[in-house]
């Protein structure tokens, strides 16, 4: 549980720098650096989520 933990808040803690960094710091040398970092962003909390619910008892 712990390593699932973990790795989630890894995982969310790359996606938020990746988008305010990318918006606060890149859009100012190349705006499509900005938009696909962005975009790579977007596609981390799915996966996050995924992790962070591996192999996790459905049994009632």
């Amino acid at each position: 549980m712990r390593r699932r933990k973990l790795a989630y808040g890894i995982m969310m803690g790359t996606c938020l720098t990746l988008f305010v960094l990318a918006w606060a710091v890149v859009r100012l040398f190349s705006p499509p650096l900005a938009i696909a970092m962005s975009v790579v962003a977007m596609v981390i909390p799915p996966f996050a989520a995924v992790v962070a619910n591996w192999g996790v008892d459905r049994r009632d």
